[in-house]
């Protein structure tokens, strides 16, 4: 019998994140613009972190982030984020099943 096929939203809902209050381990640079790179993350990051705010500005919440370094490839090398790995203890707490 064949088992159905998962989706990967549902594994990464299996997954938790311990949030370290007041330091996030990514930090968009101020802009009044999005540059290209920031607008794919809307698209590319695989835990949909990044949003347009009101203001049309990127925003990311850290909380659920899977730390795949996606968004560390496309933007860090530009200056549109700082990224960091999270302090022991804190981040993405994997379970696999």
């Amino acid at each position: 019998m064949a088992q159905a096929a998962n989706r990967v939203e549902d594994k990464l809902y299996l997954n938790r994140y311990l949030v370290d209050a007041g330091r996030a381990h990514i930090k968009v640079r101020p802009h009044a613009t999005p540059s290209a790179q920031l607008l794919s993350l809307l698209k590319l990051c695989p835990a949909h972190c990044y949003e347009l705010n009101s203001a049309g500005q990127v925003e990311i919440t850290t909380d659920g982030c899977v730390e795949c370094g996606t968004c560390r490839v496309i933007a860090e090398p530009s200056g549109d984020i700082e990224w960091n790995y999270p302090r022991g203890g804190y981040g993405v707490l994997f379970k696999f099943g």
